[in-house]
């Protein structure tokens, strides 16, 4: 099972507070950890919401929105993507992680669809151009 692990961004987040050399650290070790027990593919820090843009879509409309954006609780300050035997071994992980802000923070955990999710909607044309992309994808 994969899973998207989204770190919730806080005021220090979004106020574009560094982490410490200590938290970087901790942090390092744990990713260390994920990578060794081969359960991390993927896991990056991103800029606050001030430095992004929104795309908001309506029929064939597409209007920019730049950043900040609110409520803070609701944006994402980073992510990994993991992959895991299943949900609880995804919380177990999560338990195990330094707490990524200064102050409270959260840990969202979020399944990933997989092909099979999508049942007689995906044909095989589609199951096949799909697994082109994703091998296509892993050689760039």
């Amino acid at each position: 099972m994969r899973v998207m692990v989204l770190v919730k961004a806080t005021a220090d987040s979004e106020a574009g507070t560094m982490p410490s050399t200590e938290m970087l650290a901790a942090m390092g070790q744990f990713n260390e950890a994920l990578v060794q027990a081969g359960i991390m593919q993927a896991g990056e820090g991103l800029h606050p919401s001030a430095r992004g843009r929104r795309v908001a879509f309506d029929g064939a409309t597409r209007t920019v929105i730049d950043g900040p954006f609110a409520p803070v609780g609701e944006l994402v300050a980073g992510f990994w993507l993991w992959q895991v035997k299943d949900m609880e071994e995804a919380v177990a992980w999560v338990k195990r992680c330094p707490n990524p802000m200064p102050g409270p923070s959260e840990i969202e955990i979020r399944p990933l669809f997989e092909m099979a999710d999508f049942g007689e909607a995906l044909t095989p044309e589609l199951a096949e151009q799909e697994a082109r992309l994703r091998e296509t994808s892993a050689r760039a």
